[in-house]
């Protein structure tokens, strides 16, 4: 663990799931130095608003160190999503947090479904999610999600 990441884990942690007073090109910069894409502003916004369960977590700076959300329908289906970490934080146990954080609000669903960066799958595996054989989408781009590794090319 690198020393950055040593002094974030010991620093308190503020949780909150109020986006009221979110700057939302701050979660654009989380997004990005995270890293897991570009979005923009407004996208997040919509997205963080029509979410049911959702987490924002800054550092002892007031930074946003991390965040998280999840779709819900309240008892059949579940969707985590948009979990990002920043790099400061990373190996800290944040992302688990986040993540379990999520799962507590999600409990009692029927399924729970993700989809994993390319690589991070064993991270959600320590969580009881297992690779779905049948899942299927419809990706905006479905050429850059092939070359995520997120569908198949067929």
């Amino acid at each position: 663990m690198s020393e950055p990441n040593a002094l974030a884990q010991a620093l308190p942690l503020a949780w909150s799931d109020d986006i009221s007073s979110l700057n939302w090109d701050e979660l654009v910069a989380l997004y990005r130095a995270a890293p897991l894409g570009s979005k923009n502003a407004r996208d997040l916004q919509t997205a963080f608003s029509n979410s049911r369960f959702r987490w924002l977590v800054r550092d002892a700076q007031g930074g946003l160190a991390g965040a998280g959300r999840a779709l819900s329908d309240g008892v059949d289906c579940a969707y985590l999503c948009d979990i990002a970490v920043h790099p400061s934080h990373q190996g800290t146990g944040l992302g688990k947090q986040v993540v379990q954080k999520l799962l507590d609000q999600c409990q009692g669903h029927r399924k729970i479904i993700l989809y994993a960066v390319a690589g991070k799958e064993p991270f959600y595996k320590k969580f009881g999610f297992r690779r779905m054989l049948t899942a299927m989408a419809i990706f905006e781009d479905p050429e850059g999600a092939v070359a995520r590794g997120q569908i198949d090319a067929n």
